[in-house]
């Protein structure tokens, strides 16, 4: 027999460690589910009020209204009171003009004051817009009138990315439609002429070569170029006019050409829509030189326990799967209300100590960003790594500086040279784009002579491998394939 402490996790305590990393839509909707599934949680919304006035009764104001409203509905209109009288409609009423027609067609009363209708959400009444898949269908059912022949089709729409490649294997296909291959690329090369061309391309040469094609440019010539994007790619342009048989000219016309297609066509259809990325904190100055944190209370849930419908509820209930149903949607509604306090005072402490820690950050800019862990944070405000990172998950801040995520001010640092200070990475790799990009095209910069400037300019000791690293990661070509870039675009 041995007694011994262990931390075990109720399910409350673990759902409320899972709150602290939802974002704040996937909050409101955890929190909305709540709402329909616990009777004693209400939200705590400001109640409309035209829908209190509502409750209220009318009112002598609303009498006046409707009886001027039926007076106004027993008028003629304008136009016919000016043809009775044998004129114009504006030499008798100037600022009815055009107001008759407008009535006719929506067939509303001439007052509508006494009316507490919200107004409509101008969103719902907006199109969507057509998608590639049905836009290929309709073009498809054209094309094609043998039912076999549509089926391929449509699995050929089905197997394209959003970029309209075709991601399929032709061989797989047919296995899967218990069909020929011969049948497959038939059906292939004719569904290759739709619009917009470039559509069911399997690689990109094979899109540019389709939307030459459609406006007669692809000669042999630009076939031999199409068939060497590598060495384009890798600006080694000697070498690529000797195999394509062209002249420096020539080549520039056609890489002109090649600028104006569209290498990913399917893009230009709707997709899914795009989500507004709004911040959970906001950071201002303050009036005595320091920074105001706040949450943005606009996207935080309001929920309110209701213990005057418990207490009557609890009065009138009797077997006991009742009173246990209602002991549970009160504790989980306790809880409830007491975790999104917790999480809202827990990401506002987490977010003043970034910005306590970040404050040369907020006021020079990204240089002086300085390294920072989840460990340092949390033995700042006493959690624990995981709660820190749980908070900082899906969490956006807004700064003077912009709008960045949370895990952004976390970076790994990197030691000063002489004893300096620590450097963070991000630093590290907004000075190494500064100098790629200040670099003339007769002197490219090597990894090696990066490090080097690194450590003489900004006192920061790094090793080539870690510029290597970084300046990858910022899809930054090597100095071999960057010179060949700047000389070709100064003719050198």
């Amino acid at each position: 027999m041995r007694q011994a402490q262990s931390l075990t996790l109720t399910p409350q305590l673990m759902q409320s460690i899972r709150l602290l990393q939802l974002s704040h839509l996937e909050l409101n909707a955890f929190v909305e589910a709540e709402l329909l599934r616990n009777p004693l949680l209400e939200s705590a919304e400001p109640e409309n009020n035209s829908d209190r006035d509502a409750d209220q009764g009318p009112t002598g104001n609303e009498d006046f209204a409707e009886d001027l409203v039926q007076h106004g509905e027993h008028l003629d209109a304008a136009g016919d009171i000016a043809t009775s009288m044998d004129t114009e409609v504006d030499n008798v009423f100037p600022e009815q003009v055009g107001q008759d027609s407008v009535r006719e067609a929506t067939h509303a009363p001439a007052i509508r004051g006494h009316q507490s209708e919200d107004a409509p959400d101008i969103e719902q009444y907006v199109a969507s817009g057509t998608t590639l898949a049905e836009h290929l269908a309709a073009q498809t059912n054209l094309i094609f009138s043998h039912p076999a022949d549509r089926i391929i089709a449509r699995s050929l729409i089905d197997n394209l990315d959003e970029a309209g490649y075709l991601c399929a294997d032709c061989q797989q296909l047919a296995e899967q439609l218990g069909t020929e291959i011969e049948d497959v690329e038939a059906v292939l090369e004719a569904a290759q002429t739709c619009e917009p061309a470039g559509v069911f391309a399997r690689n990109v040469t094979e899109c540019l070569a389709l939307q030459l094609r459609e406006k007669d440019r692809l000669d042999p010539m630009m076939q031999g170029l199409l068939d060497n994007l590598g060495l384009l790619a890798n600006h080694e342009l000697p070498k690529l006019m000797k195999l394509v048989g062209c002249t420096a000219d020539d080549l520039a016309d056609m890489l002109a050409e090649l600028k104006r297609l569209d290498p990913k066509p399917g893009l230009r259809f709707d997709g899914a829509p795009a989500q507004a990325i709004v911040p959970d904190v906001y950071v201002r100055q303050s009036p005595d030189g320091g920074w105001a944190v706040e949450l943005n209370s606009d996207i935080l849930p309001r929920v309110l326990v209701n213990r005057t419908y418990y207490a009557t509820v609890s009065k009138k209930v009797r077997s006991p799967n009742e009173k246990e149903f209602l002991v549970d949607c009160l504790q989980t509604a306790n809880w409830l209300t007491k975790s999104l306090d917790q999480r809202a005072q827990t990401i506002l402490k987490v977010a003043t100590e970034i910005v306590r820690k970040q404050d040369a950050f907020l006021v020079h800019g990204v240089t002086h960003l300085k390294p920072m862990t989840l460990k340092m944070v949390a033995d700042e405000i006493e959690m624990h790594e995981s709660t820190v990172s749980r908070v900082t998950a899906n969490k956006y801040i807004s700064t003077p500086r912009g709008l960045f995520e949370m895990k952004y001010f976390f970076t790994t640092g990197l030691s000063g040279s002489e004893g300096g200070e620590d450097h963070s990475a991000e630093s590290v790799r907004h000075f190494i784009k500064q100098m790629v990009d200040a670099e003339s095209p007769k002197k490219i910069l090597s990894d090696d002579a990066i490090a080097a400037r690194m450590s003489s300019e900004h006192g920061i000791e790094v090793a080539r491998r870690t510029v290597t690293k970084y300046r990858e990661a910022m899809n930054i070509p090597s100095s071999v394939i960057r010179r060949r870039q700047k000389r070709s675009l100064v003719g050198v």
